[in-house]
C-alpha cells in the first residue's frame, strides 16, 4: 500500500487547493429588456444577443 513518504507541508496543500475555490456567477443587465443575464450569451427573457433577436419567442 503506498503511504506518503513526508507530512505534506500547509503551503504544498494550499497551493494545490488554491484554484478549488468557487467563482461567483457574475452577470449584467439586458440592454433590451432589463433582466439579469450572463455575459457573451443568450439573454433567456427575450431571445435577443446582441441587439438581435435570436431566439423568436413565441406565446403558445
Amino acid at each position: 500500500m503506498a503511504v506518503p513518504k513526508r507530512k505534506v507541508s500547509r503551503m504544498r496543500r494550499g497551493k494545490r487547493r488554491a484554484h478549488d475555490a468557487i467563482d461567483v456567477v457574475r452577470s449584467r443587465e439586458c440592454p433590451n429588456c432589463g433582466e439579469p443575464c450572463l455575459p457573451h450569451r443568450l439573454c433567456v427573457a427575450c431571445g435577443v444577443y446582441r441587439s438581435r433577436e435570436v431566439v423568436p419567442l413565441h406565446d403558445s
